[in-house]
């Protein structure tokens, strides 16, 4: 019998076009899924005649493989993924990889990471992006888990990843146990943040300079041939200018409530956690969360006033102005991401390559785009840069961007319609340029109610002092601060 080189789980839309991308490189896939007509569907169908073997049994499927055996899962993140590794244990041997592709959360994955581990197996997380069309044609992949597993499954995963211009692929070896996916969790916080950006941009042009879907699909077509290439400018471009069957624009009838899957909010959780300002990802989030009140805002509507809007002026150069404020608030996005991956390495002992992860985002990802490429330069000129704001690529393009930025966040707040993730990236630069924030008095405040202490200007850092503010508080300090 012929031995596959993978066997995969869950023939869902993205396992079985991962399988069919796999088979189309050469490789033999064993395939299995718990409702077992799938399979027969799958291999007497789409997949007959190809090198894909179906089977009907976890046991079956892991007798088919060659060794080091490879089984990866695609089925849906949280329980289904612990309940399928202890299911498929008993039929592996020392050396031996199991494959998570879902969208598992990150401390899972260090959690199932040490679990198989410990049976003398190896485990791999991979993020999987690209939807359904990137899985069968060249998705990005970052996988992180046990080192050992990445030299057998590498052949694989780099043949069916895209590629950039040069042949690099999409996928590289991200770090150890739950690094793949921390990284996929915040390509996606980041793809969050880009939409709500070109949401905000979209509505400017339909509220505010009152444009007909035709105008804007001109624009953003514009967009798309210079530095905003990218994929969701490009789908943004296609939406804008897509009609039905009567001639009318989808897009215009479709509710203004928009779902999640919890990505983003993850991505938010951990940068609270690390103590990382993620501001224009957590607008995003919660930008969904208003958009989903949507009986209490048509509510709302009829009571809250607020400013006539009008335009008056260039609208040309308006449109212009939005350009550079979505350009640069996008900066700040990936600046911000970039910052929480840093604090996460630190935190969790993982080797991070920031370049290399900018490369694994520039093909086949939702959050595709030209201006990863400049942010790999970025890492690859300096590894230990701090912020990408601070490198001159992205500070001359600020530079240019931010009087333009600055005049669409002031038109925005003037004509009360809302801008969260442009003005909270501008908030954060601001913030971020300023050499002394309020934040003396803030800890005074602490030290006041709670006796929480202070360091002084006068003294050198990591000494605390406390005020006796009232004359009836008392010397005694409470603790220290956590910077």
């Amino acid at each position: 019998m012929k031995l596959a080189d993978i066997g995969l789980i869950g023939l869902a839309v993205m396992g079985e076009n991962l399988v069919m991308n796999m088979e189309s490189k050469g490789f033999t896939v064993a395939v299995y899924n718990r409702s077992t007509e799938k399979v027969t569907n799958f291999v007497e169908g789409r997949a007959k005649g190809l090198n894909i073997i179906g089977t009907y049994s976890i046991e079956e499927l892991c007798k088919s493989l060659k060794k080091p055996r490879k089984v990866m899962m695609m089925v849906k993140a949280g329980q289904p993924v612990d309940d399928f590794i202890e299911k498929i244990i008993p039929y592996l041997e020392e050396g031996d990889i199991i494959i998570d592709g879902g969208n598992s959360h990150f401390p899972d994955t260090i959690r199932r990471t040490a679990y198989v581990e410990s049976k003398g197996l190896l485990y791999i997380g991979t993020g999987v992006s690209g939807g359904e069309e990137g899985a069968l044609k060249g998705p990005s992949m970052m996988p992180g888990g046990s080192p050992k597993a990445w030299e057998a499954v590498k052949p694989i995963f780099q043949a069916i990843c895209a590629k950039v211009e040069d042949g690099s692929p999409c996928c590289d070896w991200v770090g150890e146990n739950g690094a793949g996916h921390f990284v996929k969790m915040v390509h996606n916080g980041i793809e969050y943040g880009d939409m709500q950006l070109i949401c905000e941009a979209y509505q400017l042009m339909r509220d505010y300079l009152g444009m007909s879907n035709e105008e804007m699909y001109e624009v953003f077509s514009e967009w798309n041939k210079a530095e905003l290439d990218s994929y969701l400018i490009e789908i943004t471009r296609d939406i804008l200018g897509y009609k039905d069957e009567k001639g009318e624009a989808v897009v215009d009838f479709i509710l203004d409530t928009a779902g999640q899957k919890g990505t983003g909010k993850w991505t938010a959780i951990a940068a609270l956690d690390e103590g990382t300002p993620l501001t224009l990802i957590g607008e995003a989030v919660f930008s969904r969360c208003l958009s989903a009140m949507k009986e209490e805002r048509v509510a709302a509507s009829k009571i809250l006033s607020g400013p006539a809007v009008k335009f008056e002026g260039d609208k040309k150069a308006f449109i212009d102005d939005i350009r550079k404020a979505l350009f640069a608030a996008k900066i700040v996005s990936y600046a911000q991401g970039y910052t929480l991956m840093r604090a996460a390495a630190k935190t969790y002992g993982w080797n991070l390559n920031y370049g290399g992860i900018a490369l694994m985002w520039r093909g086949g990802c939702i959050i595709r785009s030209v201006f990863l490429g400049e942010i790999k330069k970025a890492y690859d000129k300096n590894p230990e840069l701090t912020n990408l704001l601070l490198d001159p690529y992205f500070k001359a393009i600020i530079d240019d961007a931010q009087a333009g930025w600055r005049r669409v966040c002031a038109a925005s707040v003037m004509s009360g319609i809302p801008v969260p993730a442009m003005t909270t990236a501008l908030n954060y630069y601001d913030g971020y340029r300023t050499a002394r924030l309020p934040a003396n008095l803030l800890q005074a405040q602490r030290d006041y109610f709670g006796a929480h202490t202070y360091e002084r200007t006068d003294c050198p850092r990591g000494e605390f002092y406390h005020t006796n503010w009232t004359g009836e508080g008392g010397n005694t300090s409470a603790s220290t601060y956590v910077v």
